[in-house]
């Protein structure tokens, strides 16, 4: 009857410790681990009940669902709640006021030893007309490309 009871009791104790799990703390641990070893930064990890909350900001959105996909992964995790950012991408830079960038292309044009083109701009965009040596064009294209302009419209013909 001893035995009976000791099997059963032991049988007990070992379904309530199965059933138990693992810990919200250990969950916890468990998927920092993971998120290390798949080389994912910037991640906050909370668990509670089984349920694991990312936040911080990340590179991109395939970080993004790379965390939650690993966190997932973890054994004793029920669920996800992805509260993770992207970094903002960064804002291209304004092209510079119209007499400005004219001012620009006119002097690099002229380093260059560009003569005989004129040029044009509004709204950042450049449009170039004239007639360059066949030695000096690729230059003088360069130079009129490297000024910063939204666009260039090229109207310059080769001379001799």
């Amino acid at each position: 009857m001893k035995i009976k009871f000791l099997t059963l009791l032991c049988l007990a104790a070992a379904l309530f410790m199965a059933a138990c799990g693992k810990s919200d703390a250990d969950l916890k641990k468990a998927v920092e681990d993971k998120l290390k070893a798949d080389n994912v930064a910037g991640v906050n990890v909370a668990v509670a009940s089984g349920v694991a909350t990312l936040t911080g900001e990340v590179a991109d959105a395939a970080v993004k669902t790379k965390a939650e996909a690993s966190a997932k992964g973890v054994e004793g995790i029920k669920s996800v709640t992805n509260s993770l950012t992207t970094k903002p991408l960064p804002v291209a830079t304004p092209a510079a006021p119209d007499p400005m960038l004219k001012g620009k292309v006119d002097e690099s044009l002229k380093k260059a030893g560009c003569t005989g083109i004129t040029t044009e701009v509004k709204d950042g965009k450049i449009v170039a007309s004239g007639t360059v040596p066949d030695a000096k064009y690729a230059e003088c294209v360069q130079a009129i490309m490297q000024s910063g302009a939204v666009g260039f419209t090229n109207n310059i013909t080769k001379g001799k």
